[in-house]
């Protein structure tokens, strides 16, 4: 499936250097499918160039899924991820100032949106890849401090259902971090997080734009050919 989103992703809207084999990490469950508006977005990225040439990262929540493309638009690698144990798509305000365990449970999302981030220090993490430094979520490998959270097994699990678990930080597995991940953000990126709620139009409403522009000038060629 990985193969089938990075041809979709080429032919769609960068071109021929874009379709070309990649040798990318796939550490996706097998079977499982990226959703169109993944590899739509991404496609959009590259061919607007919004990422502005910096490595991006499409990161589907509920499928939870992070999608990592270098600056050119290949894609470097596709993981399960780990996100916000609350269903939303909004930051609290102050969140950034509070200890984990003062977070409230429904305030503990992954907020969706664009994001340009990088590494920078953290209190007490040391440097840490930020996606976005006002409301603290970054994005880190599993952790193992609380056994019962199991968030390796989780990761590991063939659906996203057991996915939300996090106060709001994205996490993958050590083995996509250090090989993706740091390598690809390590002078910064942008990162495009799909809403669990809002719709897409509102998360992204320049790329909600161009394609509805597409689909109108479809229309309009279809009817002036009949």
């Amino acid at each position: 499936m990985l193969a089938l989103a990075l041809a979709a992703v080429g032919a769609g809207f960068v071109g021929d250097a874009a379709a070309q084999p990649v040798a990318a990490l796939d550490e996706l469950p097998r079977k499982q499918k990226v959703s169109k508006a993944v590899i739509n977005l991404a496609g959009w990225v590259v061919g607007t160039r919004d990422n502005q040439g910096y490595p991006f990262a499409v990161i589907d929540k509920a499928a939870a899924q992070v999608l990592v493309f270098g600056g050119d638009g290949k894609l470097q690698g596709a993981a399960p991820g780990l996100f916000g144990s609350a269903v939303g798509d909004h930051t609290a305000p102050g969140i950034a100032g509070l200890a984990l365990r003062e977070i409230p449970g429904r305030d503990r999302t992954t907020p969706a949106g664009r994001f340009v981030g990088g590494y920078g220090p953290s209190i007490d993490a040391g440097r840490v890849l930020w996606v976005d430094y006002e409301s603290a979520v970054s994005i880190h490998p599993t952790a193992t401090g609380v056994p019962a959270e199991k968030r390796a097994e989780r990761l590991e699990s063939p659906t996203p259902d057991d996915n939300r678990i996090t106060h709001g930080c994205i996490n993958v597995s050590p083995s996509f971090y250090e090989q993706v991940i740091r390598p690809t953000f390590e002078n910064g990126g942008v990162f495009y997080v799909l809403p669990d709620t809002q719709p897409l139009a509102e998360t992204f409403p320049e790329f909600a734009q161009t394609r509805l522009g597409r689909r109108s000038a479809g229309k309009r060629a279809r009817t002036a050919a009949q």
